[in-house]
């Protein structure tokens, strides 16, 4: 590599910028507060995994740290979230069940081939892929996992592992659909959750419905308090009092004491290829939303964060978390909405938080095994509602109609098929939508108002021109997939002109690049024009137009004198040659 294009390494502690004595006491609040939200939150997303509870509890403590120290990003905080803990728990369904211990060293390797991968993204500055997933698809995809975890928390809150004897002919239906779709992943979850509910531990549904309450209410009037550990410990006292875990109530049971020790996950070398696109959905959805959330916040204070270094830091972030038995870690939009209403300024919290949650694992897990499950699926399933995009899906209904069935497929395509599939469907809607655009670009004919003020755009062939000259724009590079809208536009206009055309003047602003399909039809429409006397000229070309122009022999049919830095160049010119 070059010194031009050599990496910096990144510069640590620059997310601790702006933490002094004075605020200390604040930065050590929003820390507490920071891990009162982490605890329960973790511990809920690892029982969406099916993982144990430490999964959760180690993915705050030295993933943390690390990310905090080694991030540039003053705001953003990282943790295990629903989106990234969805697709994990789908995932995981294809290695090993719940309940075997290979579940959780799969885990732990699509944390470590995560964290690989995103220190290749930082290499080789790749950031910019995450432009590739559009709005439609990202809300799309995202929304598809928040319905699917959201059943899967109904169906936990119940309190019922599995039903049997339900109704045949939902079953044999069920069945049916499943064996025609060759999925079994969210329609056996339905046809779980149907199968349940006559066979509810209703104690079970009254707490899981009562924790699901105290967080919803709590967030509309209350939104600077913990309101997922107010319900825990709320749910866990009632569980308590009245002795529920012995009608039914499940509780999360014996959790080991003790810190993180480091161990590399016992999977075999060929399993990675087969995590691999789990690794890269992984890396997909963080770059996204990651580079979204340190945007917004750089827009809000006006301190600029190096995109590359957040990138590095979910690498070290992740490859730790393989290492120390965690939980893949990504960005989580409410926690960093959290710290940056208590008045955070800087990752100062996040350290104060990873030593709260090191001394609970240490002394506190005795407690922590009488937390309720349906309790706890109560909390995620709040905190996956926000996934259900509703508005955005009615914005691209009024808005932009295609963009609104992109993001439906896409949705569909997760509960049908499973997120990975629908990961590259995804990208394959996403590149079909942007070629779709570019091959049907804006094209325009100019018209020159009466007192030669501006140029008005026109649709091409909407209105007859009778001074022989027609100023044609094309909106977009000329390449394989418009080049044929190219020609054919630019014969008509010829052809089906009233008055003879005499000049055609190309206005190239948007045409910066043409590949060699492109130039071979430029080629073809030079050369009919001028047997036909048409005069073609070239306006508004960039240095690097021009250089293409000549590249592909055009500037020999075109000449050198037909190049133009502007429209009324162009206009005077002919009117200088003709009148």
């Amino acid at each position: 590599m070059t010194r031009k294009h050599k990496v910096p390494w990144p510069t640590p502690f620059l997310g601790l910028r702006g933490t002094t004595w004075a605020n200390a006491p604040r930065e050590v609040a929003a820390g507490i507060t920071l891990a009162a939200m982490i605890i329960p939150l973790n511990i809920g997303f690892t029982q969406l995994a099916g993982l144990p509870p430490t999964a959760g509890l180690y993915a705050g403590i030295i993933p943390l740290v690390l990310f905090a120290i080694l991030t540039s990003s003053r705001e953003l905080v990282t943790s295990p979230d629903a989106p990234i803990t969805a697709l994990l728990a789908a995932t995981l369904v294809a290695f090993a069940p719940v309940g075997d211990p290979l579940r959780l060293q799969f885990a732990l390797a699509i944390a470590l081939l995560s964290g690989l991968l995103f220190f290749v993204f930082w290499f080789f500055r790749l950031a910019f892929l995450a432009n590739f997933l559009s709005r439609a698809v990202l809300a799309g995809f995202i929304t598809g996992l928040g319905i699917e975890v959201f059943t899967n928390q109904v169906r936990r809150a119940l309190g019922v592992a599995h039903a049997h004897g339900a109704g045949s002919g939902v079953e044999a239906l069920a069945i049916q659909i499943q064996d025609t779709l060759g999925t079994t992943g969210y329609f056996s979850e339905v046809i779980t959750l149907i199968q349940s509910i006559p066979h509810a531990n209703w104690y079970s549904v009254a707490i899981g419905v009562g924790a699901f309450a105290i967080v919803r209410l709590m967030k509309r009037y209350t939104p600077k308090l913990p309101g997922s550990l107010v319900a825990l410990i709320v749910m866990t006292v009632i569980v308590a009092v009245f002795g529920l875990d012995g009608k039914g109530v499940s509780v999360l049971g014996t959790i080991p004491s003790g810190l993180p020790t480091l161990a590399v996950p016992n999977v075999p070398l060929a399993d990675y290829v087969r995590l691999f696109p789990a690794a890269m959905a992984v890396v997909a959805i963080t770059l996204a939303e990651a580079l979204l959330l340190v945007r917004a916040y750089d827009r809000k204070t006006g301190v600029k964060s190096d995109g590359g270094q957040v990138l590095f830091a979910y690498g070290v972030a992740n490859v730790a978390g393989g290492l120390s038995g965690a939980l893949v870690s990504g960005p989580s939009a409410s926690r960093s909405a959290a710290m940056d209403d208590a008045g955070a300024g800087g990752q100062f919290p996040s350290l104060v938080a990873a030593a709260a949650i090191a001394l609970v694992v240490i002394f506190f897990t005795d407690e922590l095994a009488a937390l309720p499950t349906a309790a706890l699926a109560g909390i995620v399933a709040s905190a996956v509602l926000k996934l259900v995009e509703v508005g955005e899906f009615r914005e691209f209904w009024h808005m932009r109609r295609s963009e609104f069935w992109v993001a439906a497929v896409c949705a569909i395509s997760v509960l049908a098929l499973g997120p990975l599939q629908a990961v590259v469907i995804a990208f394959l809607l996403a590149t079909i939508d942007l070629l779709r655009r570019a091959a049907r670009p804006g094209t325009w004919v100019l018209r020159e108002t009466a007192d030669g003020s501006h140029f008005l755009p026109e649709e091409a062939g909407s209105a007859p021109d009778t001074s022989g000259l027609i100023v044609y724009r094309f909106g977009a590079p000329l390449y394989f997939a418009n080049a044929g809208l190219f020609e054919e536009e630019v014969e008509g206009l010829i052809t089906q002109a009233t008055t003879p055309v005499k000049w055609l003047v190309l206005d190239t602003q948007a045409m910066v690049d043409i590949d060699t399909s492109g130039a071979e039809v430029l080629h073809q429409v030079l050369s009919r024009s001028a047997e036909r006397g048409v005069t073609v000229a070239i306006s508004r070309a960039n240095a690097s137009m021009a250089a293409l122009l000549a590249q592909y022999h055009l500037l020999d049919l075109i000449g050198d004198n037909r190049l133009y830095p502007t429209n009324r160049h162009a206009i005077a010119a002919f009117r200088q040659e003709h009148e």
